[in-house]
């Protein structure tokens, strides 16, 4: 009588998959969960880090340069606070200014500054940094733009208005993906036919066209509250598609096993079967899928508001401050104007890594395919 041999599931030959623990990340992966936690501070707490509000205007400063932070001062003395000097016009220069070394104003941490409330509820004043209350001077770290306005602070307000608009849409996107491919997948035939041929008719458009063409059923001007629904409800439309293919494959592969059987035969709803048995099998491709496409929506709000059928002034967005940068007067004599792309660039491949560790961490086996393999 011939002994059984247990034999272990592999999913790659002479290869054991495990997916990454957090013992396991590298110096990637911790850059980009410090990148991703300083957004989310600067977003959650834009009144408390942001120096000014964004719609505080310095019309003495148009236009500054970002200010240089010392520890030196002109004397060669070191200081423990770093300073900036006192900023001075340039006689005969049109919008040239020069550091006044005669007069330093030391930056402090939890300064008093102008009051808000944040969250739009707790009423506050102090402010992460800034200058003492009274100085001459204003702290302006990325320098003003052409109405006098500090770049940082509107820079820190618009990482709000961005990150909220792209995780809004995350997670629109990845419940309409949800319903719709869980639908189609359990209930096949001609549900099945004409919710997928719409998202092919979906998928054919090019994205820039379909969000423009969204974008035109809406008035041009409406309110900011508006317009950030709006914005997510666009990139939901748009990006439904990719979630929901993924989320109907993975239905069909379930509907027919035993369990989703059993619970039928006993009298199970069909509604209580998707809940409960199908669609938690399929939210794992689901989120990998959703996660990936997030710098699509970074991208696409960046780019209506640089078109101006975003996000509207006086509201920062990182798109609408970029728009100021399109002149090429601006780009010779201001070139701080063009640091939101940064922030964009940044933010996008730092989404773009997040998705590729997800992917990794619920699906190990789309990283640990030997090289080579189709």
């Amino acid at each position: 009588m011939s002994e059984e041999v247990p034999v272990q599931s592999r999913d790659w030959p002479g290869e054991r998959v495990s997916p990454p623990t957090p013992r396991s990340w590298t110096g990637h992966h911790r850059a980009i969960i410090l990148v991703l936690g300083t957004l989310g501070l600067m977003a959650g707490f834009a009144e408390f880090i942001a120096p000014y509000d964004y719609r505080t205007q310095h019309r003495a400063v148009i236009n500054l340069p970002p200010m240089p932070v010392h520890f030196v001062d002109a004397q060669g003395r070191f200081h423990l606070r770093p300073f900036v000097y006192a900023i001075t016009r340039v006689p005969g220069a049109q919008r040239r200014y020069a550091e006044n070394t005669e007069e330093r104003h030391p930056i402090r941490f939890f300064v008093r500054g102008e009051p808000y409330r944040l969250w739009g509820i707790i009423p506050g004043s102090r402010h992460l940094f800034g200058v003492a209350p009274g100085s001459s001077v204003r702290l302006h770290l990325l320098g003003t733009d052409q109405l006098g306005r500090d770049v940082f602070s509107r820079l820190v307000y618009g990482s709000r208005v961005t990150l909220s608009i792209a995780l809004a849409s995350l997670l629109a996107s990845l419940l309409l993906g949800l319903a719709v491919g869980g639908i189609s997948g359990y209930f096949g035939g001609r549900i099945d036919a004409l919710f997928m041929r719409f998202g092919e008719l979906v998928q054919s458009i090019p994205a820039i066209f379909l969000i423009l063409a969204l974008r035109a059923a809406f008035p041009l001007e409406i309110s900011y509250g508006k317009t950030v629904l709006m914005l997510v409800a666009i990139f939901a439309l748009a990006s439904w598609p990719e979630v929901a293919r993924l989320v109907r494959s993975d239905v069909l592969s379930v509907a027919g096993r035993e369990f989703v059987l059993s619970a039928r035969a006993a009298g199970a709803t069909d509604g209580w079967i998707l809940r409960h048995h199908i669609l938690p099998h399929a939210l794992t491709p689901a989120i990998i899928q959703a996660a990936i496409i997030v710098p699509s929506f970074i991208l696409g709000e960046a780019a209506l508001s640089f078109l101006g059928v975003g996000v509207q002034e006086p509201q920062p967005s990182w798109g609408n401050m970029l728009a100021a940068a399109q002149d090429l007067t601006v780009l010779l004599t201001a070139w701080w104007m063009l640091i939101p792309g940064l922030a964009i660039f940044v933010t996008v491949a730092a989404f773009t890594a997040l998705g590729d560790a997800i992917r990794d961490a619920l699906d190990p086996r789309s990283s640990s395919r030997p090289q080579g393999w189709g």
